[in-house]
């Protein structure tokens, strides 16, 4: 009995707390505000999932210089608004977003990923985040070379460099 009891009230009451908690207006949902309970882990577990199952494993270009110009080219026009360039500081749309978008430029970036898991994110989006996807927009050859810019960011040569700094 006490059991049955107990199942009952986990299976009404769990959800009704959950339910109040969203339409009493008690869940976080300005940009200014903290993530919710889990919020993190839960998106982050999966996002990791999806891109081990999905992401390509082999780069469809190579990091040549012709490429690596293409797709700083690319980000500029598409990207640095809310990822950023080198030397530069973020931009007002990067302050105001929640997650805050990673700066590319900085630090590590996304160098320690293949490039196959940035073609990913940058053909297909990640929700709730503001990145949106590309692959509509964008050709597979420009999101390559997206990728594979931002996967050997830290070893550009200078004239991709020059590129990503100029306006």
């Amino acid at each position: 009995m006490k059991y049955t009891a107990g199942f009952i009230l986990g299976l009404i009451v769990l959800p009704l707390c959950g339910y109040l908690y969203l339409v009493l207006g008690l869940a976080p949902v300005a940009t200014s505000a903290p993530p919710m309970p889990f919020e993190t882990y839960f998106a982050k577990k999966a996002l990791h999932a999806r891109i081990s199952r999905d992401a390509p494993t082999t780069d469809a270009i190579q990091p040549t210089e012709g490429n690596l110009l293409v797709g700083a080219n690319v980000y500029k026009q598409n990207c640095a608004v809310c990822h950023g360039l080198p030397g530069q500081p973020k931009s007002h749309i990067a302050e105001g977003m929640f997650p805050p978008p990673p700066q590319l430029f900085q630090g590590k970036g996304v160098t320690d990923d293949p490039a196959g898991v940035t073609y990913w994110k940058v053909k297909n989006g990640i929700r709730l985040t503001g990145m949106p996807g590309f692959g509509w927009t964008l050709s597979n050859e420009q999101m390559w070379q997206v990728a594979v810019l931002l996967a050997n960011a830290n070893k550009v040569p200078p004239s991709v460099t020059q590129s990503l700094q100029q306006h």
